[in-house]
């Protein structure tokens, strides 16, 4: 018998069989591996929070030791210190973010998650957490294709989602704007009107809490979503934050920046 005409029969037949199911419900297995892992850090922080530009300037640090790609950060406005938008100044509070202040019951602020695992901590703790999170193995992967396209308001997102072992989470995607020139209360006291807020969180894409989230071993799914941008967003300073969690924790999470097109849509 001819081993290698009969592998390459095997494949062929495989491969056509596979392109007759649906995209949606692809079902591929992949060997468990083990792959690095990005680490979430949840920053519930306020424009008239005098202390939290201390907690960016830690987040910068941690992604300049680690790299940008590990360490993705969400700083939420909510709270008594965060400021809505008026006639005066532009706020970067929301009501979502408020919703996740109290439901995490943030009592000071700087305050952050990391890979919402145990409890909130303060800057001080961040480096060790990060430490540990990052080492932490995980045979997830996940690719992200953000897009919004000329003369439109509207984003597209595509998830493909790698499932390793059998996954029973929650799926949450955010979305973020970083280069936000406004107010900002600062460690001294003084309030800078030229302060340059990045990755702040700007709406989420699948619900407050995201939606359940259930995948067999191996399995690949691509997901598809859409979302309205407000006018006042700067589409090239959009981000797409996407990540599974469970009471456990965030199991994986990773992010794009959202490109401008051409009007064309995503195969």
């Amino acid at each position: 018998m001819d081993l290698k005409k009969t592998i390459c029969g095997s494949l062929l037949l495989l491969l056509a069989s596979c392109n007759s199911i649906d995209e949606s419900e692809r079902y591929i297995y992949h060997p468990l591996t083990s792959s690095s892992r990005a680490v979430l850090i949840e920053d519930f922080t306020g424009q008239r929070c005098i202390n939290c530009p201390n907690a960016a300037e830690e987040i910068e640090r941690l992604k300049q030791q680690y790299g940008t790609d590990s360490i993705i950060a969400v700083g939420i406005h909510s709270g008594p210190l965060a400021v809505y938008s008026n006639a005066r100044v532009l706020g970067l509070r929301t009501e979502e973010g408020d919703a996740y202040y109290e439901h995490w019951g943030v009592e000071q602020e700087p305050m952050g998650y990391v890979n919402r695992r145990g409890v909130l901590s303060t800057v001080d703790n961040w480096a060790t957490l990060v430490r540990e999170a990052i080492q932490q193995p995980t045979d997830i992967r996940m690719e992200i294709q953000a897009q919004t396209f000329e003369g439109s308001r509207q984003l597209n997102v595509k998830l493909t989602v790698i499932g390793g072992e059998p996954i029973d989470a929650h799926l949450q995607l955010w979305l973020t704007e970083s280069n936000i020139v406004a107010l900002q209360m600062m460690p001294d006291g003084t309030a800078n009107q030229e302060y340059v807020h990045n990755h702040v969180f700007r709406r989420s894409i699948n619900g407050t809490w995201g939606e359940p989230y259930q995948s067999a071993q191996g399995e690949i799914r691509d997901l598809k979503f859409n979302c309205e941008l407000d006018e006042s967003w700067v589409p090239e300073n959009l981000s797409v934050v996407a990540f599974i969690y469970s009471d456990k924790g965030v199991d994986y999470v990773t992010e794009a920046r959202v490109l401008k097109v051409l009007p064309m849509p995503i195969d």
